[in-house]
């Protein structure tokens, strides 16, 4: 058996008996190197590499920024206000949900942090109103994958340190397929409030008292506009922008509003330090990893292989997203990246696909896996918020899945939406 072979099986078995993801991918590289005649010395130094990724340092800042705002009532804010302006129509509570989604996902990045906080809000009240508790949960589940797609995105800063590619790029393509996905899932829970004869929120607010709740609200709501705004004004980096983020957040959750105690702060800092140092690890291990598959020319053999079937940009996109979708089902977000874009990178450009466009795609696919049993880590986040089974759950969030595939496809085919951004304000040019 080729070493190529053996590395696949060695990592794919290792995974299956639930392995954690950075062992497995070190054990599986390791054991093939040390068979290799390759020396061993190198695997320290690339390990070692992770310390120079600046980019990185965007990761752990973002979460811990995400879980002071959860804490400190900014979420709460963002619910509020845009129950304002859409709690009262059909389904309003459920758009709400995914509107009070695409805004939180702005701030955090992180797909389960912003089903934790809107799901905490939305769920109590869309059953007080007779919404079906499954239902509910697979609305938050469904509008929490947009923390993943809406800048900034944790995944697409991975995706970017992996690929070697612009993150600020990588994040300025986000923004309208951002828009687009949040307005198609929001369109998908109207009508399924058609449907089920479910009404909006009852509450009514004079324009003076809209006015009052918007304005003292308004720390809350500038957040996005500073951290995105500071990043394409130039004003500074996507991870001086983390910083900035951290920075804001304690203050709004201090000084403003007056929620985050010292035991908040300390379990933000655990839940901060736990999360990243597993996303770092896997990165870290993930350059070993990517180094075999460089060594041994795998992208090229996939690409010839790829092109025994298509050579069509379109046709071996939806490949590729095929195997991402199934994969998605028992491999996490972080490990889809790390264990394939080496590989499928290089060959979707020889094939002529933009790397920052399928960066969108793959996003986008990693948005599904979030829904889809074993492994979907939001609807687990439901399930604890809901107190229902993980079937029910997925039941309630498999129209929004549907409608996740078809963006993916519709994207994949019509690449200038993705790029029209990155390519009027940033000057892109593609591969």
């Amino acid at each position: 058996m080729e070493l190529e072979t053996i590395i696949w099986v060695i990592l794919f078995g290792a995974l299956a008996l639930g392995t954690p993801i950075f062992a497995s991918i070190g054990l599986a590289t390791m054991l093939v190197l040390s068979q290799s005649g390759i020396p061993t010395r190198m695997i320290p130094l690339d390990l070692y590499k992770v310390s120079e990724m600046f980019p990185l340092i965007a990761v752990p800042c973002f979460i811990f920024a995400g879980s002071i705002m959860d804490k400190g009532g900014i979420a709460a804010q963002i619910v509020q206000t845009a129950s304002l302006f859409v709690g009262r129509m059909r389904g309003g509570l459920a758009i709400v949900t995914i509107l009070g989604c695409m805004f939180f996902a702005a701030i955090v990045g992180s797909g389960p942090a912003t089903v934790a906080a809107m799901g905490a809000l939305m769920i109590p009240s869309m059953v007080k109103y007779g919404y079906p508790r499954h239902y509910a949960a697979g609305v938050s589940a469904s509008g929490g994958t947009l923390g993943i797609l809406i800048p900034p995105s944790n995944p697409m800063i991975i995706y970017g340190v992996i690929g070697n590619l612009s993150i600020s790029t990588l994040f300025m393509a986000g923004f309208l397929p951002g828009a687009i996905v949040g307005a198609c899932l929001m369109l998908t829970a109207y009508a399924f409030a058609r449907r089920l004869n479910l009404k909006g929120s009852s509450e009514h607010h004079t324009p003076a008292q809209m006015g009052r709740i918007v304005i003292k609200n308004v720390w809350a709501l500038a957040t996005p506009f500073i951290i995105l705004g500071g990043i394409y004004g130039g004003i500074f980096t996507p991870v001086e922008a983390s910083v900035v983020s951290v920075v804001y957040a304690l203050f709004v959750a201090t000084v403003i509003n007056r929620l985050l105690n010292w035991q908040s702060f300390v379990e933000s800092v655990r839940l901060t330090i736990t999360t990243s140092a597993t996303v770092i690890t896997v990165v870290g291990v993930s350059l070993l990893f990517g180094r075999f598959l460089t060594m041994f020319q795998v992208p090229q053999k996939m690409t010839m292989l790829m092109a025994n079937i298509s050579t069509d940009p379109y046709q071996v996109q939806l490949m590729v997203i095929a195997v991402l979708v199934f994969l998605g089902m028992f491999m996490e977000t972080l490990a889809t990246i790390v264990i394939l874009a080496p590989v499928v990178l290089p060959m979707l450009t020889q094939f002529g696909v933009d790397p920052v466009h399928f960066g969108v795609i793959w996003v986008i696919t990693n948005e599904v896996a979030m829904l889809t049993p074993p492994l979907g880590v939001n609807l687990f986040v439901a399930m604890k918020l809901s107190n229902q089974s993980l079937e029910q759950v997925a039941k309630g969030a498999f129209p929004y899945v549907i409608v996740l595939i078809t963006a993916s496809l519709v994207l994949a085919r019509f690449p200038e939406i993705t790029l029209l951004l990155p390519r009027l304000f940033l000057g892109y040019t593609g591969i």
